[in-house]
């Protein structure tokens, strides 16, 4: 049973690292924290839900259409909303996303009902596999692990090896340095949206493989988001990395021998305790 946990706590953690990626790219860059996050990850979820009911797509099939979704409402928040606040009092920053995340809650709640909704029919949906006795893995839960993997190791290509990326860390670094070096750094800040709102939508297709979706998920799992950049530091892509799998193991192995519903007083009690003895992080920079 330890075992098992361990594993399933590592797939899911993977998917925390996931989810928290978006919110590192976001603060990494412009150095501003979302509180909507969790509501983009729903519109993924939606989006994999309604293609599955509407178009008969399987979730997996429907990640480039939940991130579609989660980049437009991106780049649509950043130019409507955060670009008029990033460079006013931190106080506005912080309730312009929190007012946006209470906004799309309830406009969700509105236009999709309270029931609980969850996909029934896909490739992986229910299917399992056996590695040895009494060791049983959840196919959808292994293909989400597998997909956060590649995800991260195609975003540390581009931020370590390419002509955008470095301009990413560039703007991040020093954003009035990197306007006087020619890069556009406003034309960074909608890419840096773009690309983390797609990450949490492809996170969200992924969860909608064995997750339930309602109007407010997004706050379950925004607070995970939250804890493992803060455990693994502000900025840090590898620390978002560490920090998920971290907590995915905490949270389904601290399960297992305390009751789940003390799990995640586990985890936040365990990022307490890393936050007070070291601020940063495990990677902070």
């Amino acid at each position: 049973m330890l075992l098992q946990a361990i594993i399933t706590g590592i797939l899911m953690g993977l998917l925390f690292a996931l989810i928290a990626l978006g919110l590192t790219i976001i603060f990494g860059v412009m150095e501003f924290v979302n509180f909507a996050h969790g509501e983009f990850l729903l519109v993924g979820m939606l989006t994999a839900f309604y293609a599955n009911q509407l178009l008969g797509l399987d979730p997996l099939a429907s990640i480039p259409l939940s991130a579609l979704a989660a980049s437009i409402l991106g780049v649509a928040t950043y130019h409507f909303l955060v670009r008029h606040v990033i460079r006013g009092p931190m106080i506005a920053q912080l309730f312009s996303t929190f007012g946006l995340m209470l906004f799309l809650q309830n406009l969700f709640l509105f236009l999709t009902g309270s029931n609980y909704k969850m996909v029934k029919r896909g490739w992986l949906i229910g299917k399992s596999v056996r590695i040895a006795e009494g060791l049983v893995l959840d196919l959808s839960v292994l293909a989400a692990g597998v997909v956060a993997i590649v995800a991260f190791a195609l975003i540390y290509y581009l931020f370590n090896h390419t002509r955008i990326g470095m301009a990413m860390r560039a703007t991040a670094l020093d954003g009035l340095g990197a306007t006087l070096m020619g890069i556009r750094t406003e034309r960074i800040n909608y890419l840096a949206w773009a690309l983390a709102s797609a990450i949490v939508g492809i996170a969200g297709a992924l969860l909608a493989n064995f997750y339930y979706i309602y109007p407010t998920v997004g706050l379950v799992f925004v607070m995970i988001a939250f804890a493992t950049v803060a455990l693994g530091g502000f900025g840090s892509i590898g620390g978002a990395f560490v920090a998920g799998v971290l907590i995915g193991v905490i949270e389904v192995v601290g399960g297992l021998y305390v009751g789940s519903q003390f799990k995640f007083t586990i985890v936040y009690a365990t990022y307490l305790l890393v936050v007070l003895l070291r601020p940063k992080g495990l990677f902070g920079w």
